[in-house]
């Protein structure tokens, strides 16, 4: 993506599932192209993607990406933003 946009990881089939999660999040952060960045939104049953996610994307992508945790969306879900360099 040539532009800053997001990734809903909340609902449906992702509400049960964090190997989804994080396949489509890693998928989604490779689509987005350098200087631009993505917000995964993330289910709330799995907590905080800081604590699962974050590493793994830093740890795949070093020196690559910088992320921020943005808040807890009203209805529970979470938003993670990555920006790739």
């Amino acid at each position: 993506m040539n532009k800053d946009w997001t990734k809903d990881l909340e609902h449906d089939e992702y509400e049960q599932d964090i190997d989804l999660i994080i396949k489509d999040a890693l998928e989604a952060v490779e689509e987005t192209a350098s200087g631009r960045f993505v917000n995964l939104v993330t289910s709330s049953h799995f907590g905080n993607p800081t604590d699962y996610l974050q590493p793994l994307i830093e740890e795949m992508y070093p020196d690559m990406v910088r992320i921020k945790f943005i808040d807890q969306c009203g209805c529970g879900g979470y938003v993670l933003r990555v920006w790739k360099n």
